[in-house]
């Protein structure tokens, strides 16, 4: 046994994360939201590396995206990593847009984390969850919570968390189809017309403004894309037609979740709740109600003694 298994072998550590939204449309690669669909995961310290799971899929083997975030946690740390026990009750779809992997990653790191001991928060573990996905939009919300601005320094994170209003709900409609992030990336160009980065940055920056400062109405027309959504639309059929019924039902926004195939809409009003999920189901019948969620929650307790 190296010496962290010898002062930490008696703790168990559970964390849960949040599912999470990236881009928001218009916020490609830097802006997220956390919502409230959680993955658990339970670890204790044992003589080999064992993974069990439950939930969305298919994942087996001690190579998984929740032990890789745990071992890179402790090779920030400079330490070696211990072997562990993960149990993960997984209710997030996995390859449909809601940060599967990066609650996976960042799963692994919080736990670490709780090994580790002092001097290994938070912000370290967005640092090394941002450095193994190569950007922060999902992470950033994993961690932090709430709406999330963030920006790649090199390979160090910079992101904001800002709370969102409380009557927000997120519907999500979850096609059966999946999705890789590899694939959707492939379909983008490798460059952009000024005008279209120009559309995109200044809906960004609305996107940030309204919420910080609660000016729901223009979240509307800054939830719209040039970058991204056309060129996926291929790929996500129905997609615009989705994304423009919600809208038009009453959604405060509405957007392909992250690289997709899920759409997502933002209701603040119960009198709107219903027709936006009746638009919603004609793209896909399998919808999610969510709220806005906090970041990762971890727990530790020392038992055996």
């Amino acid at each position: 046994m190296n010496q962290v298994k010898l002062v930490y072998q008696n703790i168990l550590a559970r964390v849960r994360v949040p599912a999470t939204m990236a881009n928001l449309g218009p916020g490609f690669d830097s802006l997220g939201l956390a919502v409230s669909l959680w993955l658990e995961v339970d670890a204790e310290l044992s003589e080999f590396d064992v993974f069990e799971y439950a939930g969305q899929g298919h994942v087996v083997g001690t190579d998984n995206l929740i032990h890789q975030g745990f071992r890179a946690a402790f090779n920030h740390a400079g330490l070696p990593a211990p072997t562990v026990r993960l149990n993960a009750q997984n209710p997030i779809p996995l390859a449909r847009g809601l940060g599967s992997s990066s609650a996976a990653l960042v799963a692994g790191a919080a736990l670490a984390s709780a090994f580790i001991g002092d001097g290994f928060g938070k912000d370290q573990v967005l640092q090394v969850c941002a450095k193994l996905e190569g950007h922060p939009d999902n992470v950033a919300p994993a961690v932090l919570g709430g709406f999330t601005a963030s920006v790649m320094q090199g390979d160090k994170p910079i992101s904001i968390s800002m709370p969102v209003p409380k009557d927000w709900r997120v519907l999500v409609a979850v096609p059966r189809m999946e999705l890789k992030t590899e694939q959707a990336r492939a379909a983008l160009p490798i460059s952009y017309p000024r005008a279209d980065m120009v559309f995109n940055l200044s809906r960004a920056a609305l996107w940030v403004a309204g919420v910080a400062t609660s000016s729901t109405d223009v979240l509307r027309e800054a939830c719209r894309d040039a970058v991204h959504q056309p060129y996926r639309a291929p790929l996500v059929p129905g997609m615009q037609d989705a994304i423009e019924g919600a809208l038009e039902a009453g959604a405060v926004a509405a957007f392909l979740s992250g690289a997709g195939p899920s759409v997502s809409a933002i209701v603040n009003s119960s009198l709107t709740f219903n027709t936006v999920r009746t638009a919603l189901e004609k793209f896909s019948p399998d919808i999610l109600s969510l709220e806005p969620a906090n970041g990762f929650e971890l727990f530790s307790v020392v038992h055996g003694r």
